[in-house]
């Protein structure tokens, strides 16, 4: 399917594996011209391997000059964005009480306000060209949180409530701005949490996988290619009309919830 983005500028965050990997794969796909960041410069290498004319950036998406770099980077190597991904790693896992200040102040600045930033830099020039697409990759925490994940799941439901507030007020000026909260796949955040579970409920971390899998509707975890899918769609001139959303994508785990 012609998604009609050949040619945009797409700027990915946490793209040198993973779901964000997988979604700048999809992009590619599409003709899209592609900014990948990470912490690594040689996962950025590598990532870049397989994706002709693709430029990676080291960035540090909880750092404001970092991420203000990679912006300026990519806007003087590619032009300015016309498709912004925010993505980040999951903060740590673990009871909420056994969280320190500064582990809920750096989930704070790399999971929710790392977006503002970059929508705040990326919206600009999206404006000028009366065309945009942004799409935040969160988690089904969101909308279901997580024991151990107390983080992550205060702060992506705040995610929500932010896409809702940036689309509405981005609307007129073509652009569309929604979230993907994907369910449990197979990256290796998925194999850490699996590490965790086992070590609290005395199993092998293939038996918290398995288990995982089992209580999804589906009976499997979701393949990065299935996240990255939705995302590019959201991405598309096929979408035009769709803003606000939150969309889960999670084989049926949070059926009721939406």
């Amino acid at each position: 399917m012609d998604l009609g983005i050949s040619g945009k500028v797409a700027m990915v965050a946490a793209s040198s594996k993973g779901i964000g990997l997988a979604i700048a794969r999809a992009l590619h796909d599409e003709g899209c011209r592609l900014s990948l960041c990470g912490r690594s410069q040689e996962a950025l290498d590598e990532a870049c391997l397989g994706l002709r004319g693709a430029s990676g950036f080291v960035c540090d998406v909880s750092n404001r000059e970092s991420i203000e770099g990679w912006y300026q980077a990519t806007a003087s190597e590619l032009g300015p964005p016309d498709i912004l991904i925010t993505n980040t790693g999951g903060p740590p896992a673990g009871a909420w009480e056994s969280m320190t200040d500064e582990q809920w102040q750096q989930g704070f600045e790399s999971t929710l306000l790392n977006v503002v930033r970059l929508v705040r830099l990326a919206a600009e020039p999206m404006k000028t060209n009366g065309w945009g697409r942004i799409v935040h990759l969160t988690s089904i925490v969101a909308k279901q949180p997580h024991a151990l994940l107390p983080i992550s799941s205060t702060l992506r439901a705040g995610l929500m409530g932010l896409t809702r507030l940036q689309a509405a007020s981005l609307a007129e000026h073509g652009i569309t701005v929604n979230s993907v909260l994907p369910g449990h796949t197979l990256t290796d955040r998925q194999v850490h949490l699996a590490k965790v579970r086992s070590e609290r409920e005395g199993i092998s971390a293939q038996e918290a996988l398995e288990a995982q899998a089992r209580s999804i509707p589906m009976r499997r975890l979701a393949e990065p290619d299935e996240i990255a899918s939705a995302v590019a769609f959201l991405c598309s001139q096929k979408a035009s009309y769709v803003t606000g959303v939150n969309l889960l994508v999670d084989g049926g785990l949070t059926m009721g919830h939406g």
